[in-house]
């Protein structure tokens, strides 16, 4: 079904952009966005606070600030106890206070599992926002968090994987909010960005190479992956999302120059809960920039590869 373009809708659905963005005035464009997820861990209030940084990062990835968040609560009451929701909801209450916004409400409905997430509403200046088709030949490709984390959730279920290990290790990273980065990212020349969620890293950058009409080259050697991720596939572990995003990049030419194991190549679909910022921008910042972000305590930011003026795919290299 076709609807008439909004001339205030800055950006919709057309590029699968991670939020939308209205402008209300010349100076101020809000940003809208909703995400919820399935429980990645048993701990309830590790589970609200990495859900509320995920859904969070929309609107850092879009160059705006959070301003206010409702729950998105689906929860069985009928057999599980009414204090482990109110964890989830104080995990994710915490979030959202340390990213200055304020949680104002939300809904609740009952469910046969678990889920959570936010409605966020933020705001950023209509000539700054930043989407993933805004990559330019020239730039260098920066990614903040490591990869891998879909696989160590399943294997910690699977009792493959440490959940201690998971959570002193892994679980802080994921919970961080991408809000420093994206800070520190704003004060240079930055053409472009998206956050690594779930549909991995090559799916994300798909999007970024399609929408910017360009090529995208990635170092599979300075990729960024979590201790254990790499064990895991080889122990047979995967996760339900793999072959979905096998299938959504093989519609695009990609063309793996390094030779890879099969493990090795399930990391790059694996996918992410409120994962890292692939950020875009003129190679002459990016050491400037991962200088920043290392000093600001973002410890695995590195830039992964670079933006190339030829036809629209990616080349692992």
């Amino acid at each position: 079904m076709d609807f008439e373009r909004n001339e205030n809708l800055l950006v919709g659905i057309e590029t699968s952009d991670d939020a939308a963005v209205y402008k209300i005035s010349n100076d101020v464009a809000m940003i809208n966005t909703v995400d919820f997820i399935t429980p990645p861990v048993d701990d309830p209030y590790w589970f609200g606070q990495v859900s509320a940084a995920n859904s969070i990062s929309d609107v850092y990835s879009m160059g705006g600030t959070p301003l206010t968040a409702l729950n998105v609560v689906m929860f069985p009451a009928g057999y599980l106890d009414m204090g482990i929701l109110k964890d989830i909801l104080r995990g994710g209450n915490d979030k959202v206070v340390e990213a200055g916004a304020c949680l104002v409400g939300g809904h609740t409905v009952d469910d046969n599992e678990p889920k959570y997430g936010l409605c966020v509403n933020g705001v950023v200046h209509p000539d700054k926002v930043i989407t993933n088709a805004g990559a330019k030949a020239g730039d260098a490709l920066i990614l903040t968090k490591p990869l891998g984390s879909g696989v160590l959730f399943n294997a910690v279920r699977a009792g493959k994987f440490s959940y201690r290990e998971l959570e002193q290790e892994v679980l802080p990273i994921i919970a961080a909010l991408n809000g420093v980065a994206m800070e520190k990212a704003l004060k240079y020349e930055l053409h472009g960005c998206t956050d690594v969620t779930g549909f991995g890293i090559l799916g994300h950058l798909l999007e970024v190479a399609d929408g910017s009409g360009v090529h995208v080259v990635v170092n599979f050697d300075a990729l960024p992956f979590y201790s254990g991720a790499l064990d895991m596939y080889k122990k047979g572990q995967t996760t339900g999302s793999n072959k979905a995003n096998m299938a959504l990049v093989a519609r695009y030419p990609l063309r793996i120059e390094k030779q890879l194991t099969r493990f090795q190549q399930e990391l790059l679909y694996d996918p992410q809960t409120s994962g890292g910022l692939l950020l875009s921008l003129p190679k002459k910042h990016a050491p400037q920039l991962i200088t920043e972000l290392l000093e600001a305590g973002v410890s695995n930011a590195q830039v992964v590869g670079e933006v190339l003026e030829k036809s629209v795919g990616i080349t692992i290299q």
